[in-house]
């Protein structure tokens, strides 16, 4: 098998200069599911900012102020831990996922593909026709005709991309906070305003020119196939053991030749520009196009659909279904154990979080002939939508705890709050150099947490 097209991506010539991909318009069963599929991702992804679950917007990712908010529960800096343990359960999700159905996320889910062929696609379609007007139109010299379709393909890709630039913004800083910078005065705003142009700018850019060098060049997960799939994952893949050998399509079917009629649609459907019958390629994104294609075709010269399809190298060459091995049951466990341990974490998160500091470089105070005492402070996180007063009390152990200031540390709603004060022991209960105490939180009569620390003593 000829095998030279792997030394060469489909949207770079001999030169090395870009070759334009005009995709032909998709049409079938699964372009139609990815549509919906689509129009469910936009409206979740538009409406998204605005949801907002009590008082606090569904999802906010503000990396400046170390303030997260998923599912309308916040996260600081000190909840990071479970962040840490959520990324690696993300990258063994993207292996296990990989091993098992290939690139199904980036031609269903990714959005980069979503918005590209969804979107931006649609309306350069709606605009300027499908794949061959499209490249008479770029030919041509220019007129009317041609001024005014590109003027307002471009006009409306970056409408199109600023609107999409201000919703992630407001993911990361806050609807509230976006529609200030919007109705606010231009010179109050001029780092926000900034960012906008800047993130509208990139998509821009993105969506209007760059396309599909994303997925082939920039993403590395493309590359990553190569080290994650194996026989038994499923891709888009092309049925050789009946397609070949090739024939151009007769009324009466030579034996001597397979299915497929040589007709290319797979190749012009294909927004990476390659031929899926050369088999597993990374610049493949599994979106299914050459599959509606192909089955088009096949419907048209009454022969079996399915030619391209969803399977395995394996099932291609073995007829057998899809098998999980004993490398992706292991990483399955692994990912089980990861999420049962942020699940605990997330659900045994206390509402209330924080640090207790013993004043560095002060020893031990003597008091009387009894006791001794460590001077502390505290730093309180209310991870709450409403204020909390707290008091602080010694668990498990003789002892007392001496305020300076206000005996009540009042913390507002998602703010932090601050004391000073000290832990007296009797010189009975210190048995060692360093004790470990537990501070407990309480809201009234209600414990809402408990922060360990250590008591410095002298040794008996």
């Amino acid at each position: 098998m000829d095998t030279t097209f792997r030394d060469s991506l489909a949207t770079v010539n001999k030169q090395g200069k870009r070759n334009w991909i005009y995709a032909q318009r998709p049409k079938g069963k699964l372009y139609n599911a990815r549509s919906i599929l689509s129009y469910l991702y936009f409206i979740a992804f538009f409406a998204g900012p605005f949801i907002k679950v009590n008082g606090r917007p569904l999802f906010l990712i503000n990396v400046v102020e170390g303030r997260f908010i998923l599912f309308g529960a916040i996260f600081w800096p000190q909840d990071f831990f479970i962040f840490g343990l959520a990324m690696v359960a993300f990258i063994l999700f993207i292996v296990i996922f990989t091993m098992a159905f290939g690139r199904l996320f980036c031609g269903w889910a990714c959005p980069q593909t979503i918005f590209m062929e969804m979107l931006f696609r649609k309306i350069e379609y709606w605009i300027e026709g499908d794949a061959a007007a499209q490249r008479v139109l770029n030919q041509a010299p220019w007129n009317t005709d041609k001024i005014i379709k590109k003027t307002s393909k471009q006009v409306l890709f970056y409408a199109l991309s600023f609107l999409i630039a201000n919703t992630f913004l407001a993911y990361i800083i806050g609807i509230d906070n976006l529609s200030r910078i919007i109705t606010g005065p231009v010179t109050e705003h001029i780092a926000g305003l900034t960012a906008m142009l800047i993130f509208a700018g990139i998509f821009y850019g993105v969506f209007a020119f760059f396309r599909e060098q994303v997925c082939t060049i920039v993403c590395p997960y493309g590359r990553l196939q190569g080290a994650l799939l194996d026989k038994n994952s499923v891709i888009v893949a092309y049925d050789y053991s009946r397609g070949e050998p090739r024939s151009h399509f007769k009324k009466q079917q030579d034996a001597a030749f397979g299915d497929c009629i040589d007709c290319a649609q797979c190749v012009k459907v294909c927004p990476t520009g390659i031929d899926i019958r050369n088999g597993t390629q990374l610049e493949c994104v599994g979106c299914t196009a050459c599959i509606d294609a192909c089955n088009f075709m096949m419907s048209k010269v009454n022969r079996p659909l399915n030619l391209i399809r969803y399977a395995s190298e394996d099932g291609i060459a073995n007829n057998k279904p899809l098998t999980i091995t004993p490398r992706m049951k292991v990483y399955s466990a692994i990912l089980i154990l990861i999420l049962t341990a942020i699940t605990f974490m997330l659900t045994s998160r206390q509402p209330v979080g924080g640090d207790i500091i013993r004043t560095p470089g002060m020893l031990y105070q003597e008091r009387g002939q009894d006791s001794v005492s460590n001077l502390y402070s505290i730093k309180l996180i209310n991870k709450t939508t409403a204020d909390i007063p707290l008091t602080l009390r010694l668990e498990g152990i003789a002892g007392r705890i001496q305020s300076i200031g206000a005996p009540v540390i009042k913390v507002k709603a998602e703010a932090q709050g601050e004391g000073t004060f000290f832990i007296v022991l009797p010189k009975s209960a210190i048995d060692k150099r360093k004790t470990v105490l537990h501070v407990a939180l309480y809201a009234g009569d209600k414990k809402t947490g408990s922060i360990k620390t250590t008591f410095l003593g002298p040794i008996q």
